[in-house]
């Protein structure tokens, strides 16, 4: 049988005032004690006199000065995990170092607070993700910060990728929202900053060191911007040819997309070339599949006959827009066609292309390389 016991006593801390003078007498003691210490700190200057002060403030200082220096470069080891680090325009210290001190990336929170002070690094922080791994002190993250040594996410953008395309890619690296980077294409304020009709075309194929953190709108400056410094010194005083800036880069991505042998980027040029002083529809594949958002599967005939802006079967001149960036080899082939009377060609077995001057050739080429 269980029983449950009578309270037959009080609680000591029941009662607020016992409580309260406990508290009272600690408080006594802690300012006798203090007094006690202080007393006879001053008897033993008192004993050693002006050098005797000077000396042993000089040695107080020194001590602080060794502890404080140990206590900055103290470090904490995280091992090999990766602890990140976040920092957002207008993010204050006292939260990031808290982070820190959580994630056992620094050993104290109070030293990176005090030694941020001291530096002003608190109050000059750079956006970006920071990852931490292994041994790090106060000074060293500190450092990190004051250098902007944030995460970079080295990215290579091939030539010849539609929009799409590349919004995707950098979607997966950046964690950009790639419908958000696709809707610059159309956005009449952000293009009329960058003072382009379009994206598309624009996006300079290059190796970039992103940081990470970046907007659909700072990643697009930064592509657009180095479009600009790689083809600023290439374009001519006058239009060539009747053709536009913009007109040179649509021929471009075109040429960029039917090959990519260099011995054959000038010969492609010449055709299109030739194909638009005559008037003639450019009967460019690449068109078709473009304004049919793409294919992964070979061009079929029925296809050709499709109605887009883009199929270039249908209508004369060049497309609406560039259909993907072109690489600085294809704007150049552009810029600088061979001089040929070709206006046709045809893939062969090898990769390249078989040219021709009349229809006639063209259909011989064609079932010479289809019997092979």
């Amino acid at each position: 049988m269980n029983y449950r016991g009578n309270k037959t006593g009080v609680s000591f801390w029941e009662y607020g005032w016992y409580l309260l003078v406990t508290v009272l007498l600690l408080m006594a003691g802690i300012v006798l004690a203090a007094a006690t210490v202080l007393v006879y700190s001053v008897r033993i200057v008192m004993k050693l006199g002006f050098k005797g002060m000077v000396l042993t403030v000089v040695g107080i200082l020194c001590l602080i000065a060794v502890y404080s220096f140990w206590s900055f470069n103290r470090t904490a080891d995280i091992g090999n995990q990766t602890v990140s680090i976040i920092i957002a325009q207008g993010d204050n210290f006292s939260g990031i170092a808290n982070n820190l001190a959580e994630e056992e990336v620094v050993p104290s929170r109070f030293w990176l607070t005090l030694l941020a002070r001291i530096t002003g690094v608190d109050t000059k922080l750079t956006p970006g993700r920071y990852d931490f791994s292994g041994c790090n002190s106060c000074r060293s993250v500190l450092d990190r910060f004051r250098r902007a040594d944030f995460l970079r996410i080295k990215i290579t953008v091939p030539e010849g990728l539609p929009l799409w395309k590349l919004a995707s890619l950098l979607s997966n690296r950046l964690e950009l929202d790639s419908s958000a980077f696709v809707s610059l294409n159309h956005d009449s304020i952000f293009l009329a900053k960058t003072g382009l009709p379009y994206l598309e075309g624009f996006l300079f194929p290059e190796t970039y060191l992103f940081a990470w953190g970046l907007s659909e709108r700072e990643v697009a400056l930064i592509m657009v911007n180095q479009y600009r410094a790689q083809t600023d010194s290439i374009w001519p005083d006058s239009i060539l040819n009747g053709l536009s800036q913009v007109d040179i880069i649509k021929l471009a991505s075109i040429i960029e997309a039917e090959t990519h042998l260099d011995s054959e980027r000038v010969l492609v040029s010449s055709v299109y070339m030739n194909r638009l002083r005559q008037d003639m529809k450019l009967d460019a594949d690449p068109t078709v599949i473009y304004g049919l958002g793409g294919l992964n599967r070979p061009l079929y005939r029925r296809d050709i006959q499709k109605d887009t802006p883009y199929n270039t079967y249908l209508y004369k001149g060049l497309p609406p827009t560039p259909i993907n960036s072109p690489g600085l080899d294809a704007i150049k082939a552009a810029l600088n066609p061979a001089e040929t009377d070709y206006l046709f060609f045809v893939a062969n077995e090898t990769g390249g292309h078989v040219f021709s001057r009349t229809n006639a050739e063209h259909n011989r080429a064609r079932r010479r390389i289809r019997s092979n």
